[in-house]
């Protein structure tokens, strides 16, 4: 059996959740894999952001999303209202607040060491609820995707624009 690993990064934005198509990417993995037949593992290496597949959407906001991505984000929306003062969330605490700016470094955590640049808890609990990794079928050496699925990776932190990264793995043979 084989093992293969490879890292897909991407920018996101800020002031709404960032969703990004990476199925070419993940396909290009799959086949520098050499795998033939197996599975790929496609995972988030942040605990705001979050991996799923969807059906590819034709439509689009004004603002570029998909509408099932508006969907979604309007869902979730109701589910975990996004954070913009001290009392929608417990989260961040103090606690959090003073170990983050003990870090080397915590204005590339806290730009202006603003503390509301913390003001997402909304977003981990989202990613939560979508997971932060999914597994897809490799067989005769290619992704194999259903229909018109895509595997789409989600930036639900819109605290600021950030360097993202997803975590891919192919096993088999």
């Amino acid at each position: 059996m084989a093992v293969y690993k490879d890292v897909i990064s991407m920018e996101t934005e800020a002031g709404k959740p960032t969703y990004v198509d990476i199925t070419d990417e993940v396909a290009e993995v799959v086949a520098a894999s050499g795998v033939q037949e197996g599975i790929v593992t496609v995972i988030s290496c942040h605990t705001t952001c979050a991996v799923f597949s969807e059906e590819f959407d034709h439509d689009h906001t004004p603002s570029g999303d998909t509408f099932l991505q508006a969907d979604l984000s309007e869902g979730l929306n109701r589910i975990f209202p996004e954070q913009h003062d001290w009392n929608t969330y417990r989260y961040p605490g103090v606690q959090h607040f003073e170990e983050v700016e003990s870090w080397p470094d915590p204005e590339s955590w806290l730009p202006n060491l603003d503390r509301t640049m913390l003001w997402n808890g909304d977003a981990h609990l989202r990613s939560t609820l979508i997971g932060s990794s999914q597994t897809f079928e490799v067989a005769d050496g290619k992704l194999e995707m259903n229909g018109l699925a895509s595997i789409f990776f989600v930036d639900f932190d819109r605290t600021r624009p950030r360097t993202r990264r997803a975590k891919v793995c192919v096993i088999g043979e």
